[in-house]
């Protein structure tokens, strides 16, 4: 058996088999990634595709490393023969002459043509084929993190746009000292604090989220996106306040244009954009009903941007609402329209607001104007209206100071009036009592310390201030009612939020309310609240 006549050969079509396998291997996987990115629906026809063509290059190589082992042994055997036919050259007798190796010629001058060089290039050419065997094994592997890749990110869609899913899993741990109407996050205090107070856990204001990317129509990109919690209130059932039922928080459509954004859906009251940054109150804003207007509702609105500089623009935005004015649903089944849907109309708003770079963040100022027309029963109509400012300024690199300003009546619908619309002068259930909107004014301010990328201080205080006059005017109505009249609603808090990484994140927050009901009657409660939030 000749060394030059076995070996090349084989490895030579060896190797050419081994390049032509991963060079198409890597090359339809590399095609079938670029259709996967621009065509969804193509992606698991894609990926089965890629396995399959994992699973060739896995037999490839138990193949080559079969015939390496083959070519290990004719090495063996040819190296043996080799040191039979050196046994006349230690005796004085002339080394036989090899044939050229058919492929042992390089570009430009041939081979030589002794023996010794070919005895070591049958090493040289195993050692490559090993080398090729390796490089084929570390392919494969990387073939297969892709496509565990696109099976952990992948989120399945009935369609063929991209959907991702977000959201927060969110622990609260809290500690009361005082009666609130709520015991988690509260909103206003109902009692003396002597002899109150409680300790309780819940993950309820933990929150899902889904975008979806749609098609780009009439030279609009289409996208919307959802977002629910699990605060929607309690089964009946065995320590059910751990079992928070889903609930919508938002669900709107967007068409993005340019300069111009079309938006319908259930999303946040547009003309109150700003919130105090609080973690230990998601599943409504921080000092709801004590300064901060809010409101999740279903609406259409309309947006224009205008740019006057690289640095500076306008905004202004215009819809109509669902009317609502604050009450809890008259059916926990069936819908009954509200006062606000009484009225057959909706409700208005616009916004318009300028914004320029100062200090690297946005410096911004706000106003906004909102009518809504109300039908209380016995067709006692009120006109609510608001007008409102919000602004966020940039005091120092790492320094904002952020809030919002109203005046209003009949707001309770979207968190003014700690929630009282209208007041009665007399029994609510006669035709003949009268029926009053409630004036307000109240607003909430923030400071913003961002210490560090990963460490952030906040310190705000907010207030909602209903005319004391008109209520007084309605102490008839408190016997009919059953509950009191308040006449004010102030909240402070503190709170330091630490994130070590973009999806994990620490707070600890302390809060203080304190609730003014007729003839200065006020009672206060306190929560310390400490909070641990993973994103997704």
């Amino acid at each position: 058996m000749k060394l030059g006549n076995v070996l090349p050969d084989w490895m030579w079509k060896a190797g050419l088999a081994v390049f032509f396998l991963l060079f198409g291997s890597v090359a339809s996987w590399s095609q079938q990634s670029t259709v996967a990115s621009s065509s969804g629906d193509a992606t698991a026809a894609a990926i089965r595709e890629l396995q399959q063509q994992v699973n060739e290059l896995r037999s490839a190589m138990a193949e080559m490393r079969a015939e390496s082992e083959r070519y290990r042994a004719e090495n063996a055997e040819l190296r043996h023969e080799l040191h039979a036919n050196q046994g006349p050259m230690a005796s004085g007798g002339s080394p036989p002459v090899a044939a050229p190796p058919q492929d042992s010629y390089q570009f430009g001058s041939p081979a030589s043509t002794n023996t010794a060089p070919a005895q070591s290039a049958q090493p040289n050419r195993t050692a490559s084929l090993e080398d090729r065997v390796a490089s084929l094994e570390e392919s494969t592997q990387l073939v297969n993190s892709k496509v565990d890749d696109q099976y952990q990110t992948k989120v399945e869609s009935a369609s063929k746009y991209r959907v991702r899913l977000s959201g927060i899993v969110l622990l609260n741990l809290f500690s009361n000292h005082g009666a609130t109407d709520n015991q988690d996050f509260p909103s206003f205090v109902t009692g003396p604090s002597a002899g109150t107070g409680n300790f309780g856990a819940t993950m309820r204001q933990s929150e899902i989220g889904l975008e979806v990317f749609g098609p780009t129509l009439a030279g609009a990109k289409t996208s919307a996106s959802l977002q629910a919690d699990f605060a929607g209130g309690f089964p009946s059932t065995w320590n059910g306040v751990d079992s928070g039922i889903f609930r919508l928080r938002t669900a709107s459509m967007r068409m993005d244009w340019k300069n111009t954004s079309l938006v319908m859906g259930q999303d946040n009251a547009f003309f109150s954009p700003l919130t105090p940054t609080s973690f230990a109150s998601l599943a409504v804003p921080a000092f709801n009903y004590a300064g901060n207007l809010w409101a999740w509702t279903p609406q259409v609105r309309v947006e224009h941007r205008f740019t006057l500089s690289d640095d500076q623009s306008v905004l202004i935005q215009g819809g109509i609402m669902d009317n609502l004015t604050g009450e809890f649903p008259g059916n926990s089944y069936f819908r009954v329209p509200g006062p606000g849907e009484f009225s057959r109309q909706p409700a208005y708003a616009v916004r318009t607001a300028w914004t320029h770079k100062l200090l690297g963040q946005p410096l911004t100022f706000g106003a906004a104007g909102y009518y809504s027309r109300q039908d209380w029963p016995f067709d006692h109509y009120v006109d609510g209206w608001a007008g409102m400012a919000d602004w966020q300024i940039p005091l120092a690199p790492r320094v904002t100071f952020s809030g919002e300003f109203y005046r209003g009546r009949a707001i309770g619908g979207i968190g003014g009036d700690i929630s009282q619309s209208v007041v009665w002068d007399g029994n609510p259930g006669l035709a003949s009592t009268p029926v009053r909107g409630l004036d307000t004014i109240g607003g909430w301010s923030q400071l913003k310390f961002k210490l560090s990328n990963t460490i952030e201080f906040n310190a705000a205080a907010g207030v909602d201030n209903p005319t004391a006059a008109e209520v007084r005017a309605a102490q008839a109505s408190i016997a009919y009612l059953g509950s009191p009249l308040l006449v004010q609603n102030r909240g402070i808090l503190a709170n330091v939020v630490f994130r070590p990484r973009s999806s994990l994140l620490f707070s600890a927050e302390y809060s203080r309310l304190r609730t003014f009901e007729l003839y200065d009657v006020s009672n206060s409660a306190d929560q310390f609240n400490l909070i641990m939030g993973i994103l997704f």
